[in-house]
């Protein structure tokens, strides 16, 4: 029997406007066998005209670029009206996380911080490029609970919409549904939660499709902030 050809590394695109991060994130992510970056940028406008022309897998936007902030960038991208979004992970530090959750509403599929280190770097990569869980789950919790759970309606950015309340869903969410979005708020990836709650892969991607049209989200991240927003993100919940 012939061996199925080996999968094509996935592709990334780098944004930051400080050079030894962009050197930093290429080295280790070039080393990877199954990475590779096809183009570096050191200014929004230029990681935006990149992105569109040579359609990387990923994109690692920094959050403070001249000319275009990673903000805009990542709603042009992936943003609502987008017909083909791509897949975006905002690189930030945790003294902005305030940004962070208008990037979400902008569209990026998860968010990574600047000193989490090589090995969680090429795991967000690949989780991003599957469409599954972004970062661990310590770092998801922290800035989802930062984000989130601190956050007042008067504090939250002006370009970032309320979140919908768990009063206000026009279909409640089942109790299944609610475990699988509980664990998927704390970071764990599909295959762990199936393992978690005893069922098949497949029949979690359904909870979370069935979810993700109840909670009128774009992607699983926007569901683990709505968890942390309405209290159903704690390991004991």
């Amino acid at each position: 029997m012939t061996p199925a050809p080996p999968s094509p590394p996935i592709r990334v695109l780098i944004a930051d406007d400080q050079d030894m991060v962009r050197t930093g994130f290429r080295f280790f992510l070039d080393a990877q066998p199954d990475i590779t970056v096809v183009a570096e940028a050191a200014d929004g406008e230029e990681a935006v005209a990149l992105a569109r022309s040579e359609r990387p897998d990923v994109c690692l936007l920094d959050i403070r670029m001249p000319r275009l902030d990673g903000l805009e960038a990542t709603r042009l991208l992936a943003g609502p009206g987008v017909a083909d979004p791509m897949r975006v992970v905002v690189v930030t530090t945790f003294d902005l996380d305030e940004y962070v959750y208008g990037a979400l509403r902008g569209g990026a599929c998860g968010f990574l911080l600047k000193d989490s280190g090589p090995t969680l770097l090429a795991e967000a990569v690949r989780a991003a490029a599957a469409g599954d869980s972004l970062v661990s789950p310590s770092v998801t919790v922290r800035l989802l609970e930062h984000i989130t759970g601190a956050q007042t309606t008067e504090s939250r950015p002006a370009a970032s919409p309320p979140p919908v309340s768990a009063a206000t869903l026009k279909e409640p969410l089942t109790d299944r549904e609610l475990d699988v979005v509980r664990l998927v708020a704390l970071g764990h990836t599909n295959a762990e939660i199936a393992s978690a709650l005893f069922v098949s892969l497949s029949t979690v991607k359904t909870h979370l499709s069935s979810v993700q049209l109840k909670l009128a989200a774009r992607n699983r991240v926007e569901i683990a902030a709505w968890a942390w927003q309405n209290g159903h993100a704690r390991p004991e919940a």
